[in-house]
């Protein structure tokens, strides 16, 4: 008797389970909009210009979480500073916009910024809110244009209260061989 209890209870788990995994939505895919980013994944020797005060690193980017996601990891120097960033990009399907997120060793808070690529989709730009240097939240708007698939330009500029952009800082990226 107890050989028929199990036989009936594996059935029956058998009947319940199949269909419910069966009507189980598919998992959403990355889209046309997430594969821009798939030129960038590698490792990217950078040049940064802080109002004419240079300085290098590196910047690594990698696909992640099913090719949704494009994570950041930046280190270098500035003013024999160890410098350190971590950001991570995407395109959001409800606010049809590219996101960011940025963090790094010299900011106490987080960039936050959204925008979308021109009409031939090498430049990117995005707008946003971050730290400013006097500890409060403040404006910022950011290109990124790719020149050619090995070299790219990020500029870093903060949008006064008259509207006017203030160049922060640029960087080349070329990718490292």
């Amino acid at each position: 008797m107890t050989r028929f209890r199990c036989c009936l209870a594996v059935c029956i788990a058998g009947i319940i389970l199949v269909p419910a995994k069966a009507q189980q939505p598919e998992m959403p895919k990355p889209g046309p909009e997430h594969a821009k980013f798939k030129d960038l994944v590698g490792t990217w020797e950078a040049t940064m210009d802080i109002g004419g005060m240079k300085s290098t690193g590196t910047m690594t980017w990698k696909m992640e979480m099913g090719g949704f996601y494009l994570m950041s990891e930046f280190k270098g120097e500035f003013s024999g500073m160890k410098f350190e960033g971590r950001g991570i990009d995407t395109y959001d399907t409800m606010k049809k916009k590219y996101v960011a997120v940025w963090c790094d060793n010299m900011a106490p808070g987080i960039m936050m910024m959204e925008g979308n690529f021109d009409s031939a989709g090498n430049k990117l730009t995005m707008i946003g809110e971050g730290p400013g240097s006097d500890g409060k939240p403040a404006k910022y708007k950011s290109v990124s244009e790719r020149k050619d698939k090995d070299t790219m330009t990020f500029t870093m500029n903060s949008v006064g209260a008259d509207g006017k952009d203030q160049m922060q800082f640029t960087i080349t990226y070329k990718r490292k061989k």
